[in-house]
C-alpha cells in the first residue's frame, strides 16, 4: 500500500487548482507546456494523492514501489507539483524550474531520488520502458505495477505500437498505459494532423485491455484504474477523455497556447478562472 495518505475526491480538487496554479507560475516564468499540463492534473493527482500508487516519498528508492512513467515529458511541471505534494520534495524547489543545474528541468530527467523513474520527453519511448520495468519485475519477484501516461499525439509515434504489440504477447498484466487524450497537438486537431480513430479498436487489436472515461472526473477514474489492476493476462489501456487546457476558457482546445503561456491581462483572468472554477 501507498504510505501517502489517501485524499478525497473534494481535497483533490483543491489541490488540482493549487496544480494549475503551479504551472501557470514555473511556465510563465521560464517557459513551458501549460495546456499539456492542464489536461492531466486530475490524472496525475488521483495517481499519487488518491491511493493508486504504491509509493513511499521518504524511501523513494523502495524496491516495491509501482513505477510512474511521464512518458508525454512537456508535462513536466504538473508533475513536479504533483510529487512536491506527495512529499518527495519541498514545494518551495519548484522556483528552480528550469534553472540551471536544478533537478526540476523543462522535460523529466531521471532521479529516484525525487521520483522521476526515467528521462522522458522524447516522445513515444516512454511505454517501452514501462513494459522493460514490469518484465524486470518478474525476474526479480517484485509485484509492483508500471503506469505509463501518453500524450495523444504522442500515440503517432510507430516506437508505441511496437511496444503496445510486445506488451500483448508477453502478457505484461502489471503494465496500465493512460492516454491523455485531449485532442490536439503542437500544431493542431490530432483529427487533422494524425487521425488516431476508432482509438478504441487499435488498442484491441493489439490485444489490450481498454476502458474509456471522462479525464477530469476523479470517480471514473478512480474506477477504470481499480478494474485495470484486476485485469489478468493482458496489459491495460485507459482512455481519457480531457481537454487541453482545462480550467481556462481561453486556452481550452486552443493549441497555440501549446508552448506559450498567457501574459498580462490574460495571466490575470486565468488565474481568477482556476481560483474560482466550481466554488
Amino acid at each position: 500500500m501507498s504510505v501517502v495518505k489517501r485524499i478525497d475526491f473534494k481535497e483533490l480538487a483543491e489541490i488540482a487548482r493549487s496544480v494549475r496554479l503551479d504551472v501557470l507560475d514555473m511556465t510563465v516564468a521560464m517557459g513551458g507546456h501549460p495546456t499539456s499540463c492542464f489536461s492531466c492534473v486530475e490524472i496525475l493527482t488521483l495517481l499519487y494523492l488518491g491511493g493508486i500508487l504504491k509509493i513511499d516519498p521518504s524511501n523513494p528508492e523502495w524496491s516495491e514501489r509501482d513505477r510512474f512513467i511521464l512518458s508525454k515529458g512537456h508535462a513536466a511541471p504538473a508533475l513536479y507539483s504533483v510529487l512536491a505534494r506527495a512529499g518527495f520534495f519541498a514545494l518551495s524547489h519548484l522556483s528552480q524550474f528550469r534553472v540551471i543545474g536544478s533537478p526540476y528541468l523543462g522535460m523529466p530527467k531521471q532521479n529516484i531520488s525525487i521520483g522521476i523513474e526515467v528521462t522522458s520527453g522524447s516522445l513515444g519511448q516512454g511505454l517501452s520502458f514501462g513494459l522493460g520495468s514490469v518484465l524486470a519485475s518478474s525476474l526479480l519477484h517484485k509485484n509492483y505495477r508500471a503506469y505509463v501516461l501518453l500524450g495523444d499525439g504522442e500515440c503517432d509515434e510507430g516506437q508505441v505500437w511496437q511496444a503496445a504489440m510486445a506488451a500483448a504477447h508477453f502478457k505484461a498484466d502489471r503494465l496500465t498505459a493512460i492516454v491523455d487524450y485531449n485532442k490536439y497537438q503542437q500544431t493542431g486537431s490530432v483529427e487533422r494532423e494524425m487521425a488516431l480513430e476508432p482509438f478504441a479498436d487499435k488498442w484491441r487489436s493489439f490485444g489490450w485491455h481498454v476502458e474509456e472515461c471522462d479525464g477530469h472526473d476523479y470517480s471514473e477514474l478512480q474506477k477504470k484504474l481499480i478494474v485495470a489492476q484486476a485485469v489478468t493476462g493482458r496489459p491495460q489501456v485507459i482512455i481519457a477523455h480531457t481537454k487541453k487546457g482545462k480550467g481556462v476558457s481561453f486556452m481550452e482546445n486552443d493549441y497555440t497556447f501549446h508552448a506559450r503561456s498567457p501574459v498580462g491581462d490574460q495571466l490575470n483572468q486565468a488565474k481568477e478562472e482556476i481560483r474560482n472554477a466550481n466554488r
